[in-house]
């Protein structure tokens, strides 16, 4: 099941990437905040969105 809308997926990947490149540049753990964001964009699910029942998808 998602509950990652395309916009919300597209800004969580390129914060992440944001993250990530910034992170592995400076050389602090960052970087796994980074990862989390990506691949809650790439999967579409997001476990806190689940807990606190957000669901950004449009219904079809």
């Amino acid at each position: 099941m998602t509950n990652v809308g395309n916009v919300d997926r597209i800004i969580r990947i390129l914060v992440g990437l944001a993250i990530a490149v910034w992170s592995i540049t400076a050389g602090n753990f960052w970087w796994i905040l980074g990862v989390a964001l990506i691949a809650t964009g790439v999967f579409r699910f997001c476990g806190l969105y689940r807990v606190f029942g957000i669901n950004t998808c449009k219904a079809p």
